[in-house]
């Protein structure tokens, strides 16, 4: 497996089976198996993009101040684009993680820290580095509650960077009550996930009004399209998608997990606050499970290129019911 490689890759997963990409069951990519409603037509592209509607609109929604918000060309536009923009030395990543810090933690240069979240949850860290914590976390989904590690990082001086791209499939609370007590938090928002668009590429940043302009300062005029830009402040107006999704999600979240337990060769499933469960198999491994659901088209998600997991773990992700019934199929079928 590729070193940063992720998952969703559903194109070569058809082509090697010969196949179209309809055919394919992914459980691979944990993108949102729920549409909200959308009513995009007649764009004008023929001017630039403005804005401001867009950035109302996220205000909005995340009840954060305009000033403290920076839109980029994705979730991991803005991660490069941050860690290039600190320019500090030491880098704290809890892992497991999403897999594009660690490679944004080597292209810039940083001294490159792992706390394993599932040993030493305490490890000290080092003063004046840049940490960084996937809030709920990836390939688990736990969601933890950060508050006495914030305090910590606040004594250490510590740069602080939380992914809450899958805390809007949750009813927890963000922390972005600290962005106006501590400077040198950065809070990073995905939209991608939860609105089940990853062709439509928008991330958010949330930080202290002096941190946004700062940031500002060296970004471009226009980083998103006008479709990207129109998409996101339809979506939003479903009002009735959050709610939805957390109870359909949590709902098949429940009957997968049923059914995952009841074999034998699943040593574990973890419990999840997001829209995907990690597996620990026992006397077969990852790309031995993944041959074998070849054969009903079946997609999962093989962790083994995530810190601290091996070739015993998968991550599958929550999808409709007629996909949790189609890998049962499989699974009872080794």
């Amino acid at each position: 497996m590729k070193k940063f490689e992720h998952g969703g890759d559903i194109n070569s997963f058809a082509k090697e089976l010969k196949c179209e990409v309809e055919q394919i069951i992914d459980l691979s990519s944990n993108i949102n198996f729920l549409k909200p409603k959308t009513n995009i037509h007649n764009l004008d592209i023929s001017s630039y993009p403005k804005y401001d509607l867009l950035y109302e609109s996220i205000s909005n929604h995340y009840n954060i101040k305009r000033y403290n918000i920076e839109l980029f060309n994705g979730a991991s536009s803005a991660i490069f684009t941050l860690f290039k923009h600190f320019e500090l030395q030491d880098c704290i990543i809890y892992s497991p993680a999403y897999l594009e810090y660690k490679k944004a933690a080597k292209l810039f240069s940083y001294k490159l820290q792992k706390i394993n979240r599932f040993e030493n949850l305490e490890k000290e860290v080092k003063k004046n580095s840049l940490v960084v914590f996937v809030n709920p976390s990836t390939p688990d989904g736990k969601y933890y509650k950060l508050e006495r590690l914030m305090r910590y990082w606040f004594k250490q001086n510590c740069t602080i960077l939380i992914d809450e791209s899958f805390l809007e499939f949750t009813n927890k609370k963000s922390i972005t009550k600290y962005i106006n007590e501590y400077d040198k938090l950065y809070i990073l928002k995905s939209m991608t996930k939860f609105y089940s668009c990853a062709g439509v590429r928008v991330g958010t940043i949330i930080s202290s009004k002096n941190n946004i302009k700062k940031l500002k300062e060296k970004e471009p005029l226009w980083k998103l399209s006008t479709y990207d830009m129109n998409y996101i402040i339809e979506v939003l107006k479903d009002t009735k998608f959050t709610k939805k999704t957390i109870k359909k999600t949590n709902k098949n979240k429940a009957y997968l997990q049923e059914i995952l337990s009841s074999y034998n060769f699943i040593e574990k499933v973890y419990k999840s606050d997001a829209n995907f469960l990690l597996l620990k198999l026992k006397n077969i491994d990852s790309k031995t499970l993944q041959n074998h659901l070849k054969k009903y088209k079946i997609m999962v998600r093989d962790c083994s290129n995530f810190d601290f997991l091996d070739s015993s773990f998968v991550r599958i992700a929550v999808k409709n019911e007629d996909s949790i019934k189609a890998l049962k199929y499989a699974l009872d079928r080794i």
